[in-house]
């Protein structure tokens, strides 16, 4: 009987015969392994436990505690989501049903929309399911009959999807109970896999995201191997909601958002605060590290788009407009402004590296259904750089980059994951040049022994691209900082500098952002204090507060010594209760809270509460702003 060869983690090897399944490679390990085992990798591919293995190859089992187990848990319990849905109502069409980021969801095509009550029922028809262990299996059928059956269905929507896959001979198809499905798979073994499941929003959507195509309803949901793991996650979307900036941002007087202008966000006066201070920290940190500030224009003519290739590539996303009769778009990158600055004149190596920093205000055309917040607008300013350098400078710029932003999120408590993004499929540039510059960011990453994550195909389309994810004080991770190594856009802007040799050479470029946006750092800023900003970032300070209008002379007096010495205060003479102002201020985060009464006049002192409510009485004003500064000045 023929046998096959298969190459495990740890590098050893085993003997299976021919056709063998990858659950027969768990098993063969030990009984525990294949107990924990969903599912497996072939020579890199995710597949079922029971494919076929028919060559020598490269096996993974995967488990629970595997990177790749949760996508394909959550697709799971999509198809079980649309079971259910079925079962309860047998009108609703199944579209698409894909795993997303903490959970996955499904899109109906319903006669009617689904209501809050319609989900616990759903929900309990799930738990049904699951109980039943129900196996997952695959099949296939021709593409001819995989129409015909979804026609027979009335699903035009799956017939759709069939129909954009014409590459495909063969069209697959995922069954549990009596319940089956097209999908590419692929799948937990069955449905008692399943250890938590927990349905949590119904809402609008539009089948393929086009407001002109049909509407449908979309359930959002949440799985799990086990109990416990839901509770956490469940606790994590509770102290989420306390932290939403959203609603922070009105309750602490800080931004907006108007119907008059959906998605492009409004900063109030202590919003600017926080935008003032990050940029004065921001301008000295870059200072210090030799970069320069420009500003190029908000409109740039069609001619530069297509020139940079944004126009080609970017255009969906651009705002437009005519000016005496040419065309004319909304900047959605500030780089081509940059490029147009750089030939102003003749460069020498001898000014390389030049690092060039710009923040700059661009927009770019989001969806209605996916602006949020401070999240994702459609306005806002990048802080971004480019560096111009030679191709021998490349890694010690990288490196300086690399360390601008450990030293900047370290400034707010954040710690961070890298990841090194390749060629996605529509990019300039040729396999060589991408070849060239991907190697480049490696090797500057590996020569610090700096830990990063291969995320394949999602470079920029002119550039490989590293990503920075800083993770907040809940564990949650934002994407923000970027470093783009590109060596296309010197070429398609005919870039030059003149080298040691007195020659033309072209000059290679790092585009970089620490931020990546001011509003949505701002947004995750807010939700990873929840409101409570160290003192130097705080809007508002110190508060002083009267005990009754006796008082009031004296609390002037300390609210202008005060604010001569630069803080941010308030005064507050209001006729209330001392009990109701220091909740007041509480509620706005205020970071201490000066109390005024008789005694406090009598000797000249301050009573001053911490936020966290720790009180000091008969405290020195000097000494007191003393202590502002000093904590100020640390910015800790």
């Amino acid at each position: 009987m023929a046998e096959v060869t298969v190459t495990l983690p740890d590098g050893s090897t085993k003997k299976m015969i021919k056709g063998a399944t990858v659950k027969d490679v768990a098993e063969s390990i030990g009984a525990g392994l294949a107990r924990a085992a969903i599912a497996g990798k072939v020579d890199g591919v995710v597949v079922d436990l029971s494919a076929k293995i028919e060559k020598d190859a490269k096996i993974e089992i995967i488990t629970p505690k595997s990177e790749e187990a949760p996508e394909i848990l959550r697709h799971s319990t999509a198809h079980v989501l649309a079971d259910a849905v079925v079962s309860l109502f047998p009108g609703a069409k199944p579209t698409i049903g894909p795993s997303i980021e903490n959970g996955f969801y499904y899109d109906f095509y319903v006669t009617k929309p689904f209501t809050p009550e319609d989900l616990p029922k759903i929900e309990a028809k799930m738990k049904e399911i699951i109980k039943k262990n129900e196996a997952f299996s695959r099949s296939v059928m021709s593409r001819k009959d995989a129409v015909g059956h979804y026609k027979k269905d009335y699903n035009k929507f799956k017939v759709e999807v069939i129909e954009d896959h014409k590459d495909d001979k063969e069209i697959s198809f995922y069954t549990h109970g009596t319940f089956c499905d097209l999908c590419r798979g692929p799948h937990i073994p069955s449905t008692g896999k399943i250890g938590a499941v927990k349905l949590t929003k119904a809402s609008g959507a539009y089948w393929r995201g086009d407001g002109k195509r049909e509407s449908l309803q979309r359930i959002y949901g949440v799985a799990f191997f086990d109990k416990k793991e839901l509770a956490g996650y469940l606790k994590l979307l509770e102290e989420s909601e306390k932290r939403d900036h959203r609603k922070l941002g009105k309750q602490l007087d800080l931004f907006s958002i108007h119907d008059e202008a959906p998605g492009f966000p409004f900063f109030h006066a202590k919003g600017m605060v926080l935008w003032n201070e990050i940029e004065k920290l921001w301008r000295e940190m870059h200072t210090k590290r030799g970069y320069v500030l420009v500003k190029t224009p908000l409109i740039l003519n069609k001619k530069l788009w297509l020139q940079s290739g944004h126009w080609d590539h970017y255009k969906d996303n651009m705002y437009f407009t005519k000016i005496d009769d040419s065309e004319y778009a909304v900047k959605p990158m500030n780089c081509p402004g940059g490029m147009l600055l750089y030939k102003e004149k003749v460069h020498s190596y001898k000014e390389f590296p030049m690092r060039v920093g710009e923040l700059g205000t661009v927009h770019r055309h989001e969806l209605s259904g996916v602006v949020t917040g401070l999240f994702r607008v459609r306005c806002f300013t990048q802080d971004d750089a480019h560096i111009f350098m030679t191709e021998s400078q490349i890694k010690d710029e990288i490196l300086g980059v690399i360390d601008l932003v450990d030293k900047f999120y370290k400034m707010f408590g954040f710690e961070y994951e890298i990841e090194l993004s390749t060629k996605p499929e529509k990019a300039m540039g040729s396999d060589e040049i991408w070849e060239t510059a991907t190697s480049a960011l490696k090797d500057a990453l590996e020569s610090k022994k700096i830990a990063y994550k291969l995320n394949e195909g999602d470079g920029a389309f002119y550039g490989p691209k590293i990503d920075f994810h800083i993770k907040d004080c809940i564990g949650r991770t934002w994407q923000c900082g970027t470093i783009q190594l590109d060596f296309l856009m010197p070429e398609r802007f005919d870039l030059t500098y003149v080298g040691e040799d007195n020659e033309k050479h072209r000059p290679v470029m790092i585009h970089r952002v620490v931020l990546g946006s001011f509003e949505r750092f701002i947004g995750i800023l807010i939700e990873h204090y929840a409101g409570a900003f160290p003192l130097w970032l705080s809007p508002v300070q110190v508060k002083v507060m009267t005990v009754n209008d006796r008082n009031i002379d004296f609390a002037k007096e300390v609210y202008q010594k005060l604010l001569d010495a630069g803080m941010r205060v308030e005064l507050d003479v209001r006729s209330e209760t001392v009990n109701k102002k220091v909740r007041e201020a509480q509620l706005e985060k205020v970071n201490y809270m000066v109390t005024v009464g008789d005694k406090e006049v009598e000797k000249g002192v301050l009573a001053v509460r911490t936020r966290a409510g720790k009180v000091e009485f008969g405290v020195q004003t000097d000494q007191f702003i003393k202590g502002l500064l000093k904590e100020v000045g640390a910015r800790s």
